[in-house]
Protein backbone atom coordinates (compact mmCIF):
# COMPACT_ATOMS: atom_id res chain seq x y z
CA UNK A 1 0.00 0.00 0.00
CA UNK A 2 1.54 3.29 -1.15
CA UNK A 3 1.93 6.03 1.41
CA UNK A 4 3.27 9.56 1.27
CA UNK A 5 6.86 9.72 2.61
CA UNK A 6 7.01 11.31 6.05
CA UNK A 7 9.57 12.65 8.46
CA UNK A 8 11.81 9.98 9.98
CA UNK A 9 11.42 8.98 13.62
CA UNK A 10 15.04 9.95 14.26
CA UNK A 11 14.43 13.50 13.05
CA UNK A 12 11.22 13.72 15.07
CA UNK A 13 13.01 12.59 18.22
CA UNK A 14 15.86 15.03 17.52
CA UNK A 15 13.48 17.95 17.15
CA UNK A 16 11.61 16.81 20.25
CA UNK A 17 14.81 16.68 22.29
CA UNK A 18 15.95 20.09 21.03
CA UNK A 19 12.52 21.64 21.52
CA UNK A 20 12.24 20.29 25.05
CA UNK A 21 15.74 21.58 25.84
CA UNK A 22 14.86 25.02 24.47
CA UNK A 23 11.63 25.20 26.50
CA UNK A 24 13.40 24.04 29.64
CA UNK A 25 16.23 26.53 29.08
CA UNK A 26 13.78 29.39 28.47
CA UNK A 27 11.86 28.58 31.63
CA UNK A 28 15.09 28.35 33.59
CA UNK A 29 16.35 31.72 32.30
CA UNK A 30 12.99 33.34 32.97
CA UNK A 31 13.01 31.99 36.52
CA UNK A 32 16.55 33.29 37.06
CA UNK A 33 15.55 36.71 35.77
CA UNK A 34 12.32 36.98 37.76
CA UNK A 35 13.46 35.56 41.06
CA UNK A 36 17.22 36.27 41.18
CA UNK A 37 18.40 39.09 38.92
CA UNK A 38 15.57 41.56 38.44
CA UNK A 39 16.27 44.67 40.53
CA UNK A 40 19.66 43.40 41.68
CA UNK A 41 22.95 45.28 41.38
CA UNK A 42 24.86 44.54 38.23
CA UNK A 43 28.23 42.95 38.93
CA UNK A 44 28.68 41.18 35.61
CA UNK A 45 30.30 42.21 32.37
CA UNK A 46 28.10 41.57 29.34
CA UNK A 47 29.16 42.88 25.87
CA UNK A 48 26.67 44.69 23.69
CA UNK A 49 25.83 42.59 20.62
CA UNK A 50 25.83 45.61 18.28
CA UNK A 51 29.07 47.50 18.98
CA UNK A 52 30.73 45.27 21.66
CA UNK A 53 30.93 48.18 24.08
CA UNK A 54 30.29 47.96 27.75
CA UNK A 55 26.70 48.86 28.42
CA UNK A 56 26.39 48.12 32.08
CA UNK A 57 23.93 49.63 34.43
CA UNK A 58 25.84 50.01 37.73
CA UNK A 59 22.57 50.12 39.65
CA UNK A 60 20.39 47.53 37.92
CA UNK A 61 20.71 44.33 35.82
CA UNK A 62 18.29 45.53 33.13
CA UNK A 63 16.71 43.67 30.20
CA UNK A 64 19.11 45.27 27.74
CA UNK A 65 21.88 43.36 29.47
CA UNK A 66 20.10 40.12 30.33
CA UNK A 67 18.34 39.44 27.03
CA UNK A 68 21.46 39.29 24.84
CA UNK A 69 23.04 36.86 27.27
CA UNK A 70 19.86 34.77 27.35
CA UNK A 71 19.73 34.66 23.54
CA UNK A 72 23.32 33.42 23.41
CA UNK A 73 22.55 30.69 25.94
CA UNK A 74 19.44 29.58 24.06
CA UNK A 75 21.34 29.51 20.76
CA UNK A 76 23.93 27.27 22.36
CA UNK A 77 21.22 25.02 23.79
CA UNK A 78 19.58 24.75 20.36
CA UNK A 79 22.78 23.62 18.65
CA UNK A 80 23.63 21.30 21.52
CA UNK A 81 20.11 19.85 21.57
CA UNK A 82 20.05 19.20 17.82
CA UNK A 83 23.46 17.55 17.73
CA UNK A 84 23.00 15.59 20.94
CA UNK A 85 19.44 14.61 20.10
CA UNK A 86 20.48 13.33 16.67
CA UNK A 87 23.21 11.15 18.18
CA UNK A 88 21.04 9.87 21.04
CA UNK A 89 18.10 9.14 18.74
CA UNK A 90 20.36 7.19 16.40
CA UNK A 91 21.70 5.04 19.22
CA UNK A 92 18.25 4.45 20.68
CA UNK A 93 16.72 3.49 17.33
CA UNK A 94 19.54 1.18 16.24
CA UNK A 95 17.74 -1.93 17.58
CA UNK A 96 14.61 -0.87 15.72
CA UNK A 97 16.56 -0.89 12.46
CA UNK A 98 17.62 -4.51 13.12
CA UNK A 99 14.02 -5.46 13.85
CA UNK A 100 12.87 -3.75 10.63
CA UNK A 101 15.48 -5.61 8.57
CA UNK A 102 14.42 -8.92 10.11
CA UNK A 103 10.79 -8.13 9.35
CA UNK A 104 11.61 -7.44 5.70
CA UNK A 105 13.51 -10.72 5.43
CA UNK A 106 10.57 -12.58 6.96
CA UNK A 107 8.20 -10.88 4.51
CA UNK A 108 10.41 -12.14 1.67
CA UNK A 109 10.12 -15.72 2.97
CA UNK A 110 13.25 -16.05 5.13
CA UNK A 111 11.71 -17.50 8.31
CA UNK A 112 15.00 -18.91 9.61
CA UNK A 113 16.43 -15.45 10.31
CA UNK A 114 16.50 -14.30 13.94
CA UNK A 115 17.23 -10.88 15.46
CA UNK A 116 19.00 -12.17 18.61
CA UNK A 117 19.28 -8.70 20.11
CA UNK A 118 22.02 -8.36 22.70
CA UNK A 119 22.02 -6.28 25.85
CA UNK A 120 19.89 -6.00 28.94
CA UNK A 121 16.16 -6.51 28.99
CA UNK A 122 14.21 -3.45 27.84
CA UNK A 123 11.30 -2.66 25.52
CA UNK A 124 13.32 -3.24 22.35
CA UNK A 125 14.75 -6.49 23.72
CA UNK A 126 11.26 -7.72 24.60
CA UNK A 127 10.03 -6.77 21.13
CA UNK A 128 12.96 -8.56 19.45
CA UNK A 129 12.52 -11.69 21.60
CA UNK A 130 8.79 -11.73 20.89
CA UNK A 131 9.48 -11.37 17.17
CA UNK A 132 12.03 -14.21 17.29
CA UNK A 133 9.52 -16.43 19.09
CA UNK A 134 6.84 -15.57 16.54
CA UNK A 135 9.18 -16.43 13.67
CA UNK A 136 10.06 -19.74 15.31
CA UNK A 137 6.37 -20.62 15.69
CA UNK A 138 5.57 -19.59 12.12
CA UNK A 139 8.53 -21.57 10.77
CA UNK A 140 7.40 -24.66 12.71
CA UNK A 141 3.80 -24.24 11.52
CA UNK A 142 4.86 -23.79 7.90
CA UNK A 143 7.02 -26.90 8.10
CA UNK A 144 4.15 -28.81 9.70
CA UNK A 145 1.73 -27.64 7.01
CA UNK A 146 4.15 -28.67 4.30
CA UNK A 147 4.47 -32.14 5.83
CA UNK A 148 0.70 -32.30 6.24
CA UNK A 149 0.11 -31.31 2.61
CA UNK A 150 2.62 -33.88 1.39
CA UNK A 151 1.12 -36.62 3.57
CA UNK A 152 -2.43 -35.67 2.62
CA UNK A 153 -1.55 -35.74 -1.07
CA UNK A 154 0.03 -39.17 -0.61
CA UNK A 155 -2.96 -40.52 1.33
CA UNK A 156 -5.46 -39.15 -1.21
CA UNK A 157 -3.40 -40.47 -4.08
CA UNK A 158 -3.44 -44.04 -2.73
CA UNK A 159 -7.18 -44.75 -3.13
CA UNK A 160 -7.21 -43.01 -6.51
CA UNK A 161 -4.31 -45.14 -7.69
CA UNK A 162 -6.01 -48.31 -6.42
CA UNK A 163 -9.23 -47.33 -8.17
CA UNK A 164 -7.35 -46.68 -11.41
CA UNK A 165 -5.63 -50.07 -11.15
CA UNK A 166 -8.90 -51.90 -10.54
CA UNK A 167 -10.53 -50.18 -13.51
CA UNK A 168 -7.56 -50.99 -15.76
CA UNK A 169 -7.70 -54.64 -14.72
CA UNK A 170 -11.45 -54.77 -15.35
CA UNK A 171 -11.02 -53.20 -18.77
CA UNK A 172 -8.30 -55.66 -19.78
CA UNK A 173 -10.14 -58.67 -18.35
CA UNK A 174 -13.86 -58.43 -19.20
CA UNK A 175 -14.46 -61.90 -17.71
CA UNK A 176 -13.43 -60.80 -14.22
CA UNK A 177 -16.07 -61.04 -11.49
CA UNK A 178 -17.84 -57.67 -11.46
CA UNK A 179 -19.30 -58.14 -7.99
CA UNK A 180 -15.82 -58.46 -6.52
CA UNK A 181 -14.69 -55.39 -8.45
CA UNK A 182 -17.66 -53.34 -7.25
CA UNK A 183 -17.07 -54.44 -3.66
CA UNK A 184 -13.40 -53.44 -3.75
CA UNK A 185 -14.18 -50.13 -5.45
CA UNK A 186 -16.82 -49.42 -2.82
CA UNK A 187 -14.32 -50.14 -0.05
CA UNK A 188 -11.64 -47.91 -1.59
CA UNK A 189 -14.12 -45.12 -2.27
CA UNK A 190 -15.44 -45.27 1.31
CA UNK A 191 -11.93 -44.84 2.72
CA UNK A 192 -11.34 -41.88 0.39
CA UNK A 193 -14.56 -40.26 1.60
CA UNK A 194 -13.62 -40.90 5.23
CA UNK A 195 -10.23 -39.33 4.67
CA UNK A 196 -11.77 -36.26 3.02
CA UNK A 197 -14.25 -35.82 5.86
CA UNK A 198 -11.45 -36.15 8.40
CA UNK A 199 -9.45 -33.47 6.62
CA UNK A 200 -12.49 -31.17 6.56
CA UNK A 201 -13.07 -31.75 10.27
CA UNK A 202 -9.43 -30.99 11.02
CA UNK A 203 -9.66 -27.76 9.01
CA UNK A 204 -12.86 -26.75 10.79
CA UNK A 205 -11.27 -27.25 14.19
CA UNK A 206 -8.17 -25.26 13.19
CA UNK A 207 -10.33 -22.32 12.05
CA UNK A 208 -12.32 -22.30 15.32
CA UNK A 209 -15.47 -21.62 13.33
CA UNK A 210 -18.01 -23.09 15.73
CA UNK A 211 -20.62 -21.98 18.25
CA UNK A 212 -19.63 -22.32 21.90
CA UNK A 213 -21.95 -23.78 24.52
CA UNK A 214 -21.80 -25.71 27.80
CA UNK A 215 -20.69 -29.31 27.16
CA UNK A 216 -20.51 -32.08 29.77
CA UNK A 217 -17.53 -34.28 28.92
CA UNK A 218 -18.92 -37.14 31.02
CA UNK A 219 -22.03 -37.27 28.83
CA UNK A 220 -19.88 -37.10 25.71
CA UNK A 221 -17.81 -40.01 27.04
CA UNK A 222 -20.94 -42.10 27.68
CA UNK A 223 -22.31 -41.33 24.23
CA UNK A 224 -19.01 -42.22 22.54
CA UNK A 225 -18.68 -45.53 24.41
CA UNK A 226 -22.27 -46.49 23.62
CA UNK A 227 -21.68 -45.78 19.94
CA UNK A 228 -18.48 -47.84 19.82
CA UNK A 229 -19.65 -50.64 22.11
CA UNK A 230 -20.45 -53.04 19.22
CA UNK A 231 -16.92 -52.58 17.86
CA UNK A 232 -15.44 -53.21 21.31
CA UNK A 233 -17.55 -56.36 21.81
CA UNK A 234 -16.54 -57.61 18.38
CA UNK A 235 -12.88 -57.31 19.34
CA UNK A 236 -13.39 -58.67 22.87
CA UNK A 237 -12.48 -55.40 24.62
CA UNK A 238 -14.08 -54.21 27.84
CA UNK A 239 -14.89 -50.51 28.24
CA UNK A 240 -15.24 -48.85 31.63
CA UNK A 241 -16.52 -45.27 31.98
CA UNK A 242 -16.38 -43.32 35.23
CA UNK A 243 -16.24 -39.78 36.55
CA UNK A 244 -18.43 -36.92 37.66
CA UNK A 245 -20.01 -34.20 35.57
CA UNK A 246 -17.23 -32.23 33.90
CA UNK A 247 -18.40 -29.14 32.04
CA UNK A 248 -16.45 -27.04 29.58
CA UNK A 249 -17.30 -24.43 26.96
CA UNK A 250 -17.12 -25.33 23.28
CA UNK A 251 -18.70 -27.13 20.36
CA UNK A 252 -20.69 -30.19 21.38
CA UNK A 253 -20.19 -31.80 17.97
CA UNK A 254 -16.41 -31.28 17.94
CA UNK A 255 -15.92 -32.37 21.56
CA UNK A 256 -18.02 -35.47 20.93
CA UNK A 257 -15.91 -36.19 17.86
CA UNK A 258 -12.76 -35.72 19.94
CA UNK A 259 -14.01 -38.18 22.57
CA UNK A 260 -15.15 -40.66 19.94
CA UNK A 261 -11.75 -40.54 18.25
CA UNK A 262 -10.01 -41.22 21.55
CA UNK A 263 -12.22 -44.19 22.41
CA UNK A 264 -12.03 -45.54 18.86
CA UNK A 265 -8.25 -45.23 18.88
CA UNK A 266 -8.10 -47.05 22.24
CA UNK A 267 -10.26 -49.90 20.93
CA UNK A 268 -8.50 -50.37 17.60
CA UNK A 269 -4.94 -50.18 18.94
CA UNK A 270 -5.35 -52.67 21.74
CA UNK A 271 -4.50 -56.26 22.59
CA UNK A 272 -5.70 -58.95 20.18
CA UNK A 273 -7.97 -60.30 22.92
CA UNK A 274 -8.98 -59.55 26.51
CA UNK A 275 -8.11 -55.87 26.14
CA UNK A 276 -9.55 -53.01 28.17
CA UNK A 277 -10.32 -49.31 27.81
CA UNK A 278 -10.85 -46.88 30.69
CA UNK A 279 -12.57 -43.53 30.12
CA UNK A 280 -12.64 -41.11 33.06
CA UNK A 281 -13.62 -37.49 33.51
CA UNK A 282 -12.74 -35.14 36.34
CA UNK A 283 -12.91 -31.44 37.13
CA UNK A 284 -9.92 -29.99 38.97
CA UNK A 285 -10.11 -26.32 39.93
CA UNK A 286 -10.39 -24.49 36.60
CA UNK A 287 -9.67 -27.50 34.38
CA UNK A 288 -11.99 -30.07 32.85
CA UNK A 289 -10.09 -33.30 32.28
CA UNK A 290 -10.83 -36.30 30.06
CA UNK A 291 -8.56 -39.34 30.24
CA UNK A 292 -8.66 -42.40 27.98
CA UNK A 293 -6.40 -45.38 28.73
CA UNK A 294 -6.07 -48.69 26.96
CA UNK A 295 -4.07 -51.86 27.16
CA UNK A 296 -1.85 -52.73 24.26
CA UNK A 297 1.70 -53.05 23.06
CA UNK A 298 4.55 -51.41 24.93
CA UNK A 299 5.23 -48.01 23.37
CA UNK A 300 8.39 -45.93 23.61
CA UNK A 301 8.24 -42.23 24.58
CA UNK A 302 9.82 -41.37 21.23
CA UNK A 303 7.01 -43.10 19.34
CA UNK A 304 4.30 -41.63 21.56
CA UNK A 305 5.56 -38.09 20.93
CA UNK A 306 4.81 -38.47 17.19
CA UNK A 307 1.32 -39.96 17.41
CA UNK A 308 -0.52 -36.61 17.34
CA UNK A 309 1.09 -35.67 14.04
CA UNK A 310 -1.16 -36.16 11.02
CA UNK A 311 -0.93 -39.55 9.28
CA UNK A 312 1.21 -41.05 12.04
CA UNK A 313 0.00 -44.52 12.95
CA UNK A 314 3.07 -45.73 14.77
CA UNK A 315 5.29 -48.64 13.84
CA UNK A 316 4.18 -52.21 14.38
CA UNK A 317 0.53 -51.13 14.48
CA UNK A 318 -1.76 -53.36 12.49
CA UNK A 319 -3.87 -51.59 9.90
CA UNK A 320 -7.25 -53.15 9.29
CA UNK A 321 -10.70 -52.02 8.29
CA UNK A 322 -10.98 -49.90 11.44
CA UNK A 323 -7.44 -48.55 11.65
CA UNK A 324 -8.30 -45.19 10.12
CA UNK A 325 -6.05 -42.83 8.20
CA UNK A 326 -3.72 -41.72 10.97
CA UNK A 327 -5.73 -38.58 11.65
CA UNK A 328 -7.54 -39.63 14.82
CA UNK A 329 -5.15 -38.21 17.41
CA UNK A 330 -4.25 -35.31 15.11
CA UNK A 331 -7.91 -34.31 15.09
CA UNK A 332 -8.06 -34.74 18.87
CA UNK A 333 -5.11 -32.38 19.29
CA UNK A 334 -6.56 -29.85 16.85
CA UNK A 335 -9.97 -29.83 18.57
CA UNK A 336 -8.38 -29.48 22.00
CA UNK A 337 -6.23 -26.56 20.84
CA UNK A 338 -9.27 -24.91 19.26
CA UNK A 339 -10.86 -25.04 22.73
CA UNK A 340 -7.74 -23.59 24.40
CA UNK A 341 -6.84 -26.99 25.80
CA UNK A 342 -3.92 -29.40 25.74
CA UNK A 343 -3.42 -33.08 24.93
CA UNK A 344 -0.84 -35.18 26.79
CA UNK A 345 0.17 -38.65 25.66
CA UNK A 346 2.09 -41.07 27.87
CA UNK A 347 2.91 -44.78 27.50
CA UNK A 348 1.55 -47.08 30.21
CA UNK A 349 4.09 -49.21 32.04
CA UNK A 350 2.00 -52.32 31.47
CA UNK A 351 1.59 -51.50 27.78
CA UNK A 352 -0.82 -49.30 25.93
CA UNK A 353 -1.41 -45.57 25.96
CA UNK A 354 -2.81 -42.92 28.26
CA UNK A 355 -4.25 -39.78 26.63
CA UNK A 356 -5.24 -36.84 28.83
CA UNK A 357 -7.16 -33.87 27.48
CA UNK A 358 -7.33 -30.75 29.64
CA UNK A 359 -9.81 -28.02 28.76
CA UNK A 360 -10.86 -24.85 30.58
CA UNK A 361 -13.70 -25.63 32.95
CA UNK A 362 -16.95 -23.76 32.45
CA UNK A 363 -17.90 -21.18 35.04
CA UNK A 364 -20.99 -22.10 37.08
CA UNK A 365 -24.19 -20.90 35.47
CA UNK A 366 -26.11 -18.15 37.18
CA UNK A 367 -28.71 -19.61 39.49
CA UNK A 368 -27.41 -23.13 38.88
Amino acid sequence: MGRTPGVSIRLKLTLSYAGFLMVAGSLLLAAVWVFLLRGKNNILFVPNLSDFQRTLDPRNFGPNVFLPAAIEVLAFLLVFGLAGGWILAGRMLAPLARITNATRKAANGSLSHRIELEGRNDEFRELADSFDSMLARIEAQVAEQQRFAANAAHELRTPLAITQTLLDVARKDPTRDKDELVERLHFVNTRAIDLTEALLLLSRADQRSFTREHVDLSLAAEQATETLLPLAEERGIAIETSGDATTTIGSHALLLQMTTNLVHNAIVHNLPEHGAVWVTTAEQRSTAELTVENTGETLTPQLVSTLTEPFQRGTQRIRNDHAGMGLGLAIVKSIAQAHDGTVTLAPRLAGGLRVTVQLPAAAPRAGG
